[in-house]
C-alpha cells in the first residue's frame, strides 16, 4: 500500500466514526460507512482519484495532503443523507 493511502486511512479513521476500509489493491482502497455509498480512492503517482456513485474527482497530491482529503471525506459523510 502506498504511503499516501496509509496516512489517509489514519486521518479518515480519526475524523469519521463507524468507518471501514477494504484494501482493493496496493494502490486502491474502498471506504465504507453504514447507509452511505462506497468511496473508492486510487493513488495514481502524482494524483489521487476519488470515486463515489457516478462521480470521479482527481486531486493533485502536491496540494491535497492526506489530512485535507480526509477532511473532505468527513464533510461528504456529514452532508449526505442516509
Amino acid at each position: 500500500m502506498s504511503e499516501y493511502l496509509k496516512q489517509l486511512k489514519i486521518q479518515i479513521a480519526s475524523k469519521v466514526h463507524g468507518i471501514k476500509f477494504q484494501d482493493v489493491s496496493p494502490v486502491e482502497i474502498s471506504v465504507f460507512k453504514e447507509g452511505f455509498p462506497e468511496i473508492r480512492i486510487r493513488d495514481e503517482r502524482d494524483y489521487v482519484t476519488v470515486k463515489y456513485g457516478s462521480q470521479s474527482i482527481k486531486y493533485d497530491k502536491w496540494y491535497t495532503k492526506p489530512e485535507h482529503l480526509a477532511e473532505m471525506i468527513k464533510v461528504f459523510y456529514t452532508t449526505q443523507t442516509k
